[in-house]
């Protein structure tokens, strides 16, 4: 500085004398304000989020190898705040770990976040986004939303499949009660029975009945039975969704082959598709007979020639294996966590006795029942069902908790981290039903727990999970008492990237009365 006034000096002492004061006062002024912004900048929020530490070109993948992404984001947060960034590869993640934040993104700046990446897999599966869950917020999502609320899960198309879930729920408790009968010192394994009794709901629901015997599948050559239907339209594409493409981190060497992953990826599309178009093809024949029945499809072919065959198609799949899944997720996990504590479940049944009596709980009976809510509700925060929402694309400049996020970047908002937070929850990693039933909770708030998102992407199918888990939890604990088997009370392993359990409830029951 001093040299550059003494040049400046020199320069302009003969003829420039009276302008001199001038120029130094300009060049301390130009000096004052780069001093203030640079103090702006070490002080400013909005231009230093937060970065996970990672290694050249590959960034924080080996950090993330575990494949139990939810955790690991949870536990970065508690070093670098609730939101930070971090690389996978080629691409920047922002990582949000906070109810507000969180809802900030789905809520507030939804306009500058609506859109969707997904990996190889992914875009395989759903046909480049043919499905509500995945598809970017555009008229086909608005769309295929308008129909799978009217057709299915909006709460008037509910009471129209009322008595589906009801005979479910039936079937489910019957099934118990003969195992109980049969076979009173084995534990039962209620994963098996409830999974496939749900998936019969699904397809009844989707396509007006169940798989009652086996279906020849000509697109694949072969009859396959009930089973194997199952393990091609709800667990072979469960598996495949979180198969992870080392090439999805570094899209410019997509060039390079990785043939038996994407292989592999195909083939479960190709088994799903034609298994799906046989089982359209045979409801098609059943309309045309002249028999109508209230299911999604008959709904959705009533609805004119909107949709290409392709869409029709991943449209009614998707019901079918969201039904199939996240419902039975929670509610396995509230039984677990009821079996292993006589407390609770005890007190729950006192709940349901003084409210419902001699009479089998009913959907009517929810209002009623604090508590039961407070136990759904807990088990969504503590297991929720899917802990980390599918990535989301930022594009147009924004902004989250207070720090400029840049179009191209990618927001991966972590539910489980949200709900584990310690600023937020009293003791997050344990199950406590009670803290729902204090004031600060409506108990008709689906969203507390941001179990279902929120804003405009909210889940469709949130009335149907809460209706049918709830009911299914009710009966079970009204019919029977339920203890885990030896061994039970501390295996919490989950499957890969997802908070299903790995190994299903084993429990021993005793009827009731």
């Amino acid at each position: 500085m001093e040299m550059f006034i003494d040049s400046l000096y020199n320069h302009y002492h003969q003829k420039h004398f009276l302008i001199l004061p001038l120029v130094i006062t300009m060049a301390l002024g130009f000096v004052l304000i780069i001093i203030l912004k640079g103090w702006q900048k070490q002080n400013s929020k909005t231009s230093s989020i937060p970065v996970v530490p990672g290694l050249p070109l590959i960034g924080n993948l080996l950090q993330l190898k575990d494949k139990k992404p939810h955790q690991t984001f949870t536990k970065w947060a508690e070093v670098y705040g609730p939101i930070y960034s971090i690389k996978t590869g080629a691409s920047t993640i922002v990582v949000l770990n906070n109810s507000h934040v969180a809802k900030e993104a789905m809520v507030t700046k939804h306009s500058s976040i609506s859109t969707r990446k997904l990996s190889n897999a992914l875009k395989i599966l759903t046909a480049d986004k043919t499905m509500v869950a995945t598809s970017d917020y555009d008229e086909f999502h608005k769309m295929a939303k308008r129909h799978i609320l009217n057709g299915m899960l909006g709460a008037n198309a509910q009471k129209k499949h009322r008595g589906h879930r009801d005979n479910m729920i039936d079937t489910v408790v019957r099934r118990l009660h003969t195992h109980a009968k049969e076979n009173p010192l084995e534990p039962v394994n209620l994963r098996e029975i409830f999974q496939d009794e749900i998936f019969g709901l699904a397809m009844k629901q989707a396509l007006g009945k169940d798989v009652e015997s086996p279906i020849y599948v000509k697109g694949l050559g072969k009859t396959l039975s009930r089973d194997e239907i199952f393990q091609v339209l709800v667990v072979d594409p469960m598996m495949g969704a979180i198969e992870v493409d080392w090439r999805d981190f570094f899209p410019y060497l997509r060039w390079v082959p990785n043939k038996s992953a994407e292989m592999n990826i195909r083939r479960m599309e190709m088994r799903r598709r034609e298994v799906m178009k046989t089982l359209i093809e045979e409801q098609k024949n059943r309309i045309s007979s002249g028999e109508e029945i209230n299911c999604y499809l008959d709904f959705l072919l009533s609805q004119g020639n909107a949709l290409t065959e392709t869409q029709l198609m991943m449209l009614v799949w998707e019901t079918i294996i969201e039904a199939s899944d996240t419902t039975l997720v929670t509610t396995e996990w509230a039984m677990y966590e009821l079996a292993k504590s006589s407390n609770y479940q005890d007190r729950l049944y006192d709940e349901i006795q003084k409210v419902c009596g001699n009479s089998k709980y009913t959907e009517e009976h929810f209002n009623e029942l604090a508590y039961l809510s407070a136990v759904f509700h807990e088990t969504l925060r503590r297991h929720s069902p899917v802990p980390v929402i599918p990535l989301r694309y930022v594009h147009e400049d924004t902004q989250l908790g207070g720090y400029d996020i840049p179009a191209g970047t990618e927001i991966a908002i972590n539910i489980y981290g949200c709900n584990m937070d310690k600023n937020q929850w009293d003791s997050p990693e344990e199950w406590k039903p009670e803290r729902f039933l204090d004031n600060k909770y409506d108990p008709m708030d689906l969203y507390k727990t941001m179990a279902f998102g929120g804003g405009k992407r909210v889940c469709a199918g949130s009335l149907q999970a809460l209706s049918l888990s709830c009911a299914a939890i009710a009966r079970f604990i009204q019919e029977f008492k339920w203890s885990l088997k030896q061994g039970q009370e501390e295996d919490v392993s989950t499957v890969s990237l997802t908070t299903q359990k790995l190994n299903p409830v084993l429990a021993f029951i005793a009827p009731r009365g």
